[in-house]
């Protein structure tokens, strides 16, 4: 699917005075996808045609990503990422969601998580989450290994970093975390640089990279979240990913109580770009687990 398509397909909606991207097709049962760092929604274009036979698939470009505003000296978080998927879904009058979430994007669920278990919610009160399907991410901030540019990025000369980025030292960071038979196309390398760049996505980067010490800040809630989850939860995790390949799959077994792992071998950090029909099938036989 071409990005234009892609953006065709969505309208958006205002949060806090910010202009959010936004998609919703399909029928039944609410399934919210949640996108990662550095891209945006697009990244689940490849399982949306088939998600959507059986779902009402619903994403937003959170703020500071791909088609919504990115302010610049902005006090980016995942806090506030969470409140505006609750304040998507209550305009959209969802109040029971399922989430199937990646990178940055677990890190956003397990604040909805924490949310719906301590019946907290800030802006859609009576929301109720179902199940939650993590992709690769930063659920363990112990054993995540960031790469080199990510750690740059959260110094103090981050802003630097991110105004000298460019597309080829995007595709050479990209090379090393997808898997060595899955590699980014060129088309597809146009595309993320596209969206991360897109409305001065270079000058907001190193803000949005805060998210790595927000995890370490709120691992006990994080974690906890997880560890004491009494909905349905599955990960799967492209394990030749260098980041939070198989280094988090273990440690997903060892702090998650009764733990639903698929490992994808020779997949790296991109499940859903990289191999989108394994995601799918996995991904529907954990709801049929479930009943539907």
């Amino acid at each position: 699917m071409t990005l234009s398509n892609w953006k065709n397909k969505g309208n958006y909606f205002t949060f806090n005075g910010h202009q959010i991207f936004s998609l919703d097709e399909g029928e039944g049962a609410p399934l919210l996808l949640i996108h990662g760092f550095p891209t945006a929604s697009w990244d689940w274009s490849k399982t949306w045609p088939e998600l959507r036979k059986n779902h009402r698939v619903l994403a937003i470009d959170m703020l500071g990503f791909g088609f919504s505003d990115k302010p610049k000296n902005h006090p980016y978080s995942i806090f506030e990422q969470a409140d505006c998927i609750e304040q998507f879904l209550l305009t959209k009058e969802i109040s029971s969601v399922h989430i199937l979430s990646h990178d940055y994007g677990d890190t956003v669920a397990q604040e909805l998580l924490a949310r719906f278990q301590t019946a907290s919610f800030t802006v859609n009160p009576l929301l109720r989450l179902n199940s939650i399907c993590f992709l690769n991410g930063g659920l363990f901030p112990e054993v995540h290994q960031p790469l080199l540019v990510q750690k740059i990025l959260m110094s103090p000369l981050g802003w630097i970093v991110g105004r000298l980025f460019n597309q080829k030292k995007l595709k050479k960071n990209f090379d090393q975390i997808f898997g060595p038979n899955t590699q980014a196309t060129k088309e597809e390398m146009g595309i993320f640089w596209n969206l991360i760049s897109n409305n001065g996505g270079k000058y907001v980067f190193h803000l949005l990279i805060r998210y790595m010490q927000e995890r370490k800040d709120n691992r006990s809630r994080w974690v906890g979240a997880i560890q004491k989850a009494n909905i349905p939860l599955r990960l799967i995790d492209g394990v030749y990913d260098p980041i939070s390949g198989q280094n988090m799959v273990d440690r997903y077994r060892a702090l998650v109580p009764n733990p639903d792992v698929i490992e994808l071998k020779e997949i790296g950090h991109f499940p859903l770009i990289e191999s989108p029909k394994e995601v799918v099938n996995h991904y529907r036989e954990f709801r049929l687990k479930q009943g539907g």
